[in-house]
């Protein structure tokens, strides 16, 4: 600390400056002698005279015009020396034009004009790259620990700017480089060797003695880093990784933080391409109301609409803490956008008539809806409640009030319902998509599978199961689940609400479906366990109202492509209005007198496939594919 504190004291500012008037004053001197001693017979110098004062008075003018003084010498680099070429060029033509007005270059040789400005770039730029290579390499006499062996996984930009950053840091000493490129076998990055292919892993590993693996790898697909991941895992050895360039964009992590690989970084897709200036007609400078605003799913469609530039944002929401926690956030995040918070329940019809007069949006994000399936099975009248008559409260209200579009967030849950929370949205999407052909709003109706880390979803749950050393619930061996992350989700929303015209489905494409064992033993294994041997995994069977395999179609929908490669679109299935609007009037007097009896004979009407059994009726669901719907079609 001492010496720290030594080095900060003789190197502020000032000495900066006098360092380098001082290599001026040797520069010149030395191009006179230089000069002078091609002389048969030299003759004597003078050490100093008026000449040296003008030329440190215009160098020293130069430097300051050019910013030399800005430059920090422990981050020197090739801009650093291009600005000490550039002010020692602009001092050599400004010396001779100063000395030139002075004495008409009396006692000046022409060709000392032409030695000093190679002298001092020599003079000023070798003390820099040595002080910086000195803080680079040095060793921290007073650490406590060793420095950490580290192997970096990727010798593109990102390794290498890694490389570069943690020489700096005394904590680490990387060791070496593994990449794929035939082209780097054999080269070496900031003096650190490339040692071969990422198949030989763990052979280099083990004969550089690394201790850590880092990979610098920020735009790898899904599948490569899967495969990385394999390989550091069959190592033994801790690994962590940089940020994804999404994350990193978006200002969610900083290029070269570490950071321990997240099941996201094996679950997430490929980045979406989206038509973002249709979005921003959608959005930008529109009155804009998102209900179930401080969800997951909610807050960050609110999140990603003030970014877009809203007029106005209405956020709804019962939950008291979720609201003020969106609030907080949007306030500080985005101090000019026009904000209304409004805690009320989506389904009391004066709280919501009152928000659509007062915000008076122009687009509706319909996102407030109850969703735990297990939870739900049990509680009928309340799924109803909010899932159904909720949607229709606000629905109706977005088509008096002439909002423009009207998004409903369904589920993939809803395709061939085996659940109430299921069934419900199934009606609440019928009642949309029966309500688009009576109405000027756009009423689209957008359905997707399960978010990554959204609240009370499996990832969380999992995370705290194995925090607490397990065991890891999953319901069946074979149970499989479709993920995305929740801003790729919102996003595919935003960019459905661009293309309906009023009464469709849109569904996501969501990937391949993921096994939930697989996922509860790679998430074991990323907190650095071995399933089994340190937290075990524990089979619970399947839930009412469960299905072993989610599906996002239903073979009469008539599958088709939208211009959007992620997006599908699904032909509605009618329903005569009368029967609906006569089923969810007798629906709503029983939810008033809580007679559950007669609301389930309401859903039979209305959804005459969806069976009552409490059993576990997706044991045999057959997952739904797009060439059986192309067939279907």
């Amino acid at each position: 600390m001492a010496l720290r504190k030594l080095i900060r004291a003789i190197h502020p500012r000032s000495a900066v400056v006098l360092h380098d008037l001082l290599m001026v004053a040797l520069a010149w001197t030395l191009a006179n002698a230089a000069r002078y001693a091609l002389l048969p017979n030299p003759l004597p110098m003078r050490w100093v005279s008026p000449e040296l004062a003008i030329v440190l008075v215009v160098q020293g003018s130069i430097f300051t015009w050019t910013g030399l003084y800005k430059g920090l010498w422990r981050f020197a680099s090739l801009p650093d020396l291009w600005n000490i070429v550039r002010a020692s060029v602009a001092g050599a033509l400004g010396i001779g034009l100063a000395l030139f007005l002075y004495s008409r270059l009396a006692g000046v040789p022409r060709s000392v004009l032409l030695i000093y400005p190679v002298a001092l770039c020599v003079l000023l730029g070798a003390p820099r790259l040595a002080y910086r290579y000195w803080k680079d390499s040095r060793v921290d006499l007073f650490q406590a620990t060793p420095a950490k062996r580290v192997l970096i996984l990727g010798a593109g930009r990102a390794g290498e700017t890694l490389a570069r950053d943690l020489r700096r840091d005394t904590r680490y000493e990387p060791v070496g480089f593994v990449d794929d490129s035939a082209q780097l076998s054999g080269a070496k990055v900031h003096g650190i060797p490339v040692l071969g292919e990422m198949r030989n892993l763990a052979k280099l590993a083990r004969e550089v003695a690394a201790e850590m693996l880092l990979i610098a790898m920020p735009s790898a697909s899904t599948v490569q880093m899967r495969r990385i991941v394999r390989q550091c895992e069959a190592t033994g050895l801790p690994f962590r990784t940089v940020p994804r360039l999404d994350d990193v964009i978006a200002g969610r992590a900083q290029f070269n933080e570490l950071k321990e690989v997240a099941i996201e970084d094996l679950l997430g897709r490929e980045a979406v391409t989206l038509d973002w200036t249709a979005i921003r007609r959608q959005v930008g400078g529109r009155r804009v109301m998102v209900t179930g605003g401080g969800g997951s799913i909610g807050s960050e469609l609110c999140r990603q609409v003030a970014r877009l530039g809203a007029a106005s944002l209405t956020v709804l929401d019962v939950s008291e803490y979720n609201l003020y926690r969106i609030e907080l956030e949007l306030r500080t995040a985005y101090p000019e956008l026009v904000l209304h918070p409004i805690l009320a329940d989506a389904g009391d019809t004066a709280a919501v008539e009152r928000a659509f007069a007062a915000a008076r949006p122009q687009a509706v994000f319909h996102a407030a809806a109850y969703k735990h399936v297990p939870l739900l099975q049990a509680q009928l009248r309340e799924a109803f409640r909010n899932n159904v008559l909720g949607t229709r409260c606000v629905a109706d209200a977005a088509d008096r009030h002439g909002a423009e579009s009207f998004v409903l967030i369904s589920t993939d849950k809803a395709v061939n319902p085996t659940s109430v929370m299921g069934a419900c949205k199934r009606i609440a999407e019928i009642w949309c998509q029966n309500l688009a052909a009576r109405s000027r709003t756009r009423f689209i109706t957008v359905r997707f599978g399960n978010v990554l880390d959204s609240a009370g979803s499996v990832v969380p749950l999992f995370r705290e199961q194995i925090r607490r050393g397990g065991p890891v619930t999953v319901t069946h061996p074979e149970i499989s689940r479709y993920f995305m992350t929740i801003p790729e989700a919102c996003q595919l929303i935003l960019q459905a609400a661009t293309l309906g015209k009023g009464g469709e489905i849109f569904a996501l494409d969501m990937g391949e479906p993921v096994k939930i064992h697989d996922l509860a033993e790679q998430m074991i294994r990323l907190a650095g366990k071995v399933p089994g041997r340190d937290v075990s995994i524990v089979f619970t069977g399947l839930r009412p109202g469960e299905k072993l395999f989610e599906e996002l179609f239903h073979p009469l929908e008539n599958y088709s492509a939208t211009t959007h490669a992620k997006i599908f679109l699904a032909q509605p299935r009618t329903m005569a209005w009368e029967l609906l609007e006569a089923q969810l009037a007798r629906a709503t007097q029983a939810v008033a007198a809580f007679d559950e009896d007669a609301l389930k004979q309401c859903v039979t009407s209305l959804l005459p496939a969806y069976s009552w059994r409490e059993t576990h009726d997706g044991d045999n669901v057959v997952p739904f594919r797009r060439h059986d719907a192309e067939e279907a079609g």
